[in-house]
């Protein structure tokens, strides 16, 4: 069997996107790696602090995002969570504000409201419909290789409208009110 060329990263993706670039993301937990990323996280858990748009921790993410939006690229992220949240969708939902000014569109689906969609198994990323990365991860969520389809399946058609058409306009865009109610460290 001929193996697949690796995907790309996501500087290559999102430059290569000519109107938008949507990516669905489907986990309450997340394996929150070592280092900078572990410090973050366990720093809102703390003390409900989060990181300055010009830390460490998104030096690579909101200038690539910025770059793209001033292109005139859409950059959306829908995200579909559990409820009640768990306190990786609670650092998200904290941490929120940069992806806005950074010009991402970020919106929520709560899990029960998306039975009647039928978006893909695992997070991806579309771009002008053209083009998907899978974003696989394994069950306690660390990252796995992600892929990209030579040739995309014939049912991409039903998951991209699904993505597109179905899921996306069923999110709730996030407001600064509800971003306040995440923050903090847990009280329970």
């Amino acid at each position: 069997m001929p193996q697949r060329p690796p995907a790309p990263g996501f500087e290559d993706l999102l430059d290569s996107a000519r109107t938008h670039a949507l990516h669905l993301e489907f986990r309450d937990v997340d394996a929150v790696g070592e280092g900078e990323e572990r410090e973050v996280f366990e720093a809102f858990l703390r003390d409900g602090s989060v990181p300055a748009d010009d830390s460490e921790y998104w030096s690579g993410w909101l200038p690539l995002v910025q770059r793209t939006v001033a292109r005139g690229v859409q950059v959306c992220r829908a995200r579909v969570v559990s409820e009640p949240v768990t306190d990786y969708v609670r650092f998200e939902h904290a941490i929120t504000d940069a992806n806005f000014r950074a010009g991402e569109q970020v919106r929520w689906l709560p899990r029960r409201r998306a039975s009647a969609l039928a978006p893909p198994g695992n997070d991806f990323w579309l771009i002008d419909d053209r083009l998907v990365r899978w974003n696989i991860f394994s069950g306690d969520g660390q990252a796995l290789d992600p892929t990209t389809p030579t040739t995309p399946p014939r049912s991409s058609c039903a998951w991209r409208r699904s993505a597109r058409c179905g899921t996306w306009p069923s999110t709730t865009p996030t407001t600064a009110s509800d971003r306040r109610a995440t923050q903090g460290p847990r009280t329970s």
